[in-house]
């Protein structure tokens, strides 16, 4: 956890360990043409978009895989 200042108050972040966090999502974009899988909740689902688009794109052989995960602010006693 990372803890910094907010007004008077000390805060810390670091990743949501909450039983209700959202979930980690992972998406693959094409940096070629710029086309973008569906939001994926598993890194292999976005990751097997590649071969999915790459079949009718053999030229397409750069991707950038993107990473949203949930975080928390929480106030330190």
């Amino acid at each position: 956890m990372t803890r910094g200042w907010i007004g008077r108050r000390r805060w810390a972040i670091g990743p949501d360990t909450e039983p209700d966090r959202e979930p980690e999502v992972y998406a693959v974009e094409c940096a070629v043409c710029r086309a973008r899988s569906s939001d994926e909740e598993s890194e292999r689902a976005a990751q097997d978009w590649i071969f999915e688009h790459a079949r009718y794109r053999p030229a397409h052989h750069t991707y950038r895989l993107s990473t949203v995960r949930p975080w928390r602010a929480v106030m330190v006693p």
